[in-house]
């Protein structure tokens, strides 16, 4: 018996709880401010490209808020258009789009997490960092190189998993860096759907990191999306009022 327990208790003390690395690895990603600007390319089965051109403007807050104004620059059919988000830690975040063809700002709810970030396969809600009490998350044994920690995340809810659009994520985090390095998605028959590939991460100032380059790929469809910085300044100095709803409609 103890030849059985002994390898599970020691790895559970050593990995620390696998809450904590998400609440570490979600902090690391809350940045100070800053702004940029970068490319959505969206890649079909067949090889043909679109490629979209955005900026972004963020800013963090004490207690893991952060605020974030993404517009669209390029093409002229999305010109305009724009999504403001609010990343709350323990409440549900809060989002809202611009359409500037109806000349309308509209809620998005949160039925539509789940739906595809401006017809991309990256969801609404990769767009964000989700509340950490929308999921319980465990220790899955499947890396074998040691270093990385394997955590799965499953919606703590029906609802919430509906809300979402999968069953559960695995996640595949750097032990030094508390970096994400891939995450896996699952549907609702536990099938792999789509996988999101962090490939370069920029180092910031404060320790913290920002995404550089990240790649989702769908294993339905064949379509693949990536979002790419092509320019990032941190610790500008942003006002308030950029992150509000009559500012996303200018």
């Amino acid at each position: 018996m103890l030849a059985i327990l002994l390898p599970l208790l020691q790895a559970s003390a050593q990995n620390p709880d696998a809450t904590q690395v998400m609440m570490k690895c979600r902090d690391l990603s809350i940045t100070g401010s800053m702004t940029g600007k970068m490319n959505l390319i969206i890649t079909e089965k067949n090889g043909s490209i679109r490629n979209r051109t955005l900026s972004m403007t963020s800013k963090s807050y004490e207690g893991g808020l952060e605020k974030r104004l993404i517009r669209f620059l390029e093409p002229a059919d999305v010109r305009g258009t724009a999504m403001l988000i609010i990343d709350n830690r323990d409440i549900p975040d809060e989002m809202w789009i611009y359409l500037p063809a109806l000349k309308k700002t509209r809620r998005i709810v949160t039925s539509e997490k789940g739906k595809n970030f401006m017809s991309s396969e990256f969801s609404n809600a990769d767009m964000s960092s989700p509340a950490l009490s929308d999921f319980s998350f465990k220790y899955i044994n499947t890396d074998r190189s040691g270093d990385q920690w394997v955590i799965e995340s499953i919606p703590a809810s029906d609802d919430k998993a509906d809300e979402y659009g999968f069953s559960r994520r695995i996640s595949y985090i750097d032990k030094d860096s508390y970096q994400t390095k891939k995450m896996e998605f699952y549907g609702f028959d536990n099938h792999l759907f789509k996988v999101i590939e962090i490939r370069d991460v920029i180092l910031l100032r404060d320790g913290k990191y920002m995404i550089r380059d990240m790649a989702a790929s769908n294993l339905l469809n064949g379509r693949k999306s990536e979002i790419v910085f092509s320019y990032l300044s941190e610790g500008t100095d942003i006002d308030d009022s950029v992150f509000t709803l009559r500012n996303l409609e200018r």
